[in-house]
């Protein structure tokens, strides 16, 4: 990696949005969080659906994590206007590249 991409990656941008690599490292420190992304990666895109999928995930950490993510630019959170409300969650296009950490992960978990 080039110096200048180094650096790059260490500062924070001029509108203090995150770098990649503090994302990447919040990311994968989280465990509830890679989860959140692969159930939103595999159509599973209401909160309710989220929690009911996953044991040991509260509804807490579930609206923390997916704040982290839609602050993040991740994933974009889609309200609909009806009665009940209606949430829901899905990917950006960096998202989209974002997750692609995910398979590598996977990758490297199946050379082991």
């Amino acid at each position: 990696m080039q110096t200048s991409q180094l650096r790059s990656l260490t500062k924070k941008s001029s509108n203090s949005q995150p770098t990649v690599a503090h994302i990447v490292e919040h990311t994968l420190g989280c465990k509830w969080m890679m989860e959140v992304l692969r159930l939103i990666r595999k159509g599973t895109n209401r909160p309710g659906a989220m929690a009911r999928a996953t044991e040991g995930l509260t509804t807490k950490v579930l609206n923390e994590r997916l704040t982290d993510l839609v602050n993040f630019g991740i994933v974009e959170k889609v309200a609909y206007p009806e009665i009940p409300p209606r949430v829901e969650y899905k990917l950006t296009d960096f998202g989209s590249r974002f997750v692609e950490i995910l398979d590598i992960i996977d990758d490297l978990e199946e050379y082991r």
